[in-house]
C-alpha cells in the first residue's frame, strides 16, 4: 500500500495534468512523472496512467459537448482514426529506436512553436472553417487523428495538443472548438488504451481513486477555464505545454547519450 506522503504528492500533479490536459492537451508529461514518483514500474506507470486520465478525458470531453464546443463532425471520425493510428502506432514502436522518436520530437517541437509565434491569426476566435465539403471535411478529420494516433502509440505526451493543431491549421477551427473535437479522440484512444492495460493487470489499484478523483476535477476545472477565456487562453496554455514537452524530451535525448 502506498504511504500518506505518495497521495500528498502524487494527487495534487494529476489535479494539475488534468487542468492542463483539459484546457491544451499534454497533461501526460506532468502524469506519468507523478506516478514514477509514487514508485511505479514503468509499465505499471503507463498503465495506472491510462486508467486514471481516461476518466479525466471523458468528464472534459461532456463539458465542451455540453457548451456546444466539440463539433462531432470532426470528432467522431477522429476518434476512429486516432483508435486505429494509436494501434500501428504501437507497433511502430517496437520497431523504432528512442533515440531517433526523441529526435524527431526535438525538430517538430520548436517548429510548432516558431508557427504560434509568428501567425498572430492563428486559431482565432472569429475563425472561420474552411469550405471543405462534407465527405473531404470527414476524410481529413479521420486522417488528423489517425496521425496523431500513431504519435500517441509510439510516443504518448501532448497527443491532444497535436490534434488541436491539426484541426486548427487544416480544418480553420478556432482553439476552443478545436479543442473541444480533439478531446473527443483523444478520449476515445486514452479508454481503448485503459481497456488493454486493465486487461494485462499493468494497473496499480491502491492509488487509482484518488487519482482519479483528482484528475477528474482538474479536468473539470480545466474545461471551464478554457470555455471562459477562449481562444485566448488555451493558446497561452499551448505554449506553456509545447516548451515542456521540448525540454522534457531534450532532457531525456541528453541524458541517454
Amino acid at each position: 500500500m502506498p504511504g500518506i506522503w505518495t497521495f500528498v504528492i502524487v494527487c495534487p500533479l494529476i489535479f494539475l495534468a488534468g487542468f492542463v490536459d483539459a484546457v491544451a492537451g499534454g497533461g501526460g508529461i506532468i502524469s506519468l512523472p507523478a506516478f514514477m514518483l509514487a514508485g511505479l514500474s514503468p509499465h505499471l506507470t503507463l498503465g495506472t496512467n491510462k486508467a486514471v486520465v481516461s476518466f479525466g478525458m471523458a468528464c472534459s470531453t461532456w463539458q465542451y459537448l455540453k457548451n456546444g464546443q466539440s463539433q462531432l463532425r470532426i470528432g467522431i471520425p477522429a476518434a476512429a482514426g486516432a483508435a486505429l493510428g494509436a494501434f500501428t502506432g504501437s507497433q511502430l514502436a517496437l520497431l523504432a529506436s528512442d533515440d531517433l522518436l526523441g529526435g524527431i520530437m526535438l525538430v517538430a517541437l520548436p517548429v510548432v512553436a516558431v508557427f504560434l509565434i509568428t501567425r498572430k491569426d492563428f486559431g482565432r476566435d472569429d475563425a472561420v472553417p474552411k469550405p471543405y465539403s462534407r465527405p473531404t471535411q470527414i476524410a481529413l478529420a479521420a486522417l488528423i487523428g489517425f496521425a496523431v494516433g500513431i504519435y500517441d502509440g509510439m510516443v504518448g505526451p501532448g497527443a491532444g495538443t497535436f490534434l488541436m493543431l491539426g484541426f486548427s491549421i487544416v480544418l480553420g477551427l478556432n482553439l476552443l472548438q478545436a479543442s473541444g473535437s480533439a478531446r473527443l479522440a483523444n478520449a476515445a484512444s486514452g479508454i481503448a488504451s485503459a481497456v488493454v492495460m486493465i486487461s494485462a493487470g499493468e494497473v496499480y489499484y491502491p492509488i487509482v481513486l484518488p487519482a482519479i478523483l483528482s484528475n477528474v476535477l482538474g479536468s473539470y476545472l480545466g474545461s471551464r477555464y478554457a470555455l471562459r477565456g477562449g481562444s485566448r487562453k488555451i493558446r497561452r496554455m499551448m505554449f506553456v505545454v509545447l516548451g515542456l514537452l521540448f525540454l522534457k524530451i531534450g532532457y531525456d535525448f541528453l541524458t541517454g547519450l
